[in-house]
């Protein structure tokens, strides 16, 4: 169990890598592409981590926000070995007090975690639309 999350806004792509590897994200995220990585973590408002007694990373929350209006939970990781534990819910909870609670909370669920988010508290949305990258 992680006793300590922390603001890092100089997690390493290696780092932050890893562990999308050890959770279910990498199937969803650009992870041979470390240049790409680089620059999520670089321009990201909110990085919050959650680590072990010993520093292993287990959790990662990834957030762009303007602490004002919304905030958007771009990357929720949590390794595998690790959930079920409550480290994602206490990241979506810290990242939301870090961006503020006056401001709306949103993320695309991965499609395995789509039952998981209501669980904890969040209402569906219906209305969201999406432009592909190129």
């Amino acid at each position: 169990m992680p006793t300590a999350y922390d603001l890092e806004p100089d997690l390493t792509p290696a780092e932050f890598i890893d562990l999308l590897h050890r959770s279910t994200l990498a199937k969803r995220r650009p992870v041979d592409d470390p240049g790409t990585i680089a620059g999520m973590l670089e321009h990201a408002d909110i990085i919050l981590t959650a680590r072990t007694d010993d520093g292993l990373l287990v959790g990662v929350s990834r957030a762009i926000t303007d602490y004002s209006y919304c905030t958007y939970l771009s990357d929720l990781a949590v390794d595998q070995d690790y959930q079920r534990q409550g480290i994602g819910k206490a990241l979506i909870r810290r990242t939301h007090e870090a961006a503020g609670l006056n401001t709306s909370l949103i993320l695309l669920s991965a499609p395995d975690a789509v039952t998981y988010y209501p669980h904890i508290g969040m209402d569906k949305h219906e209305a969201c639309f999406v432009i592909r990258r190129a």
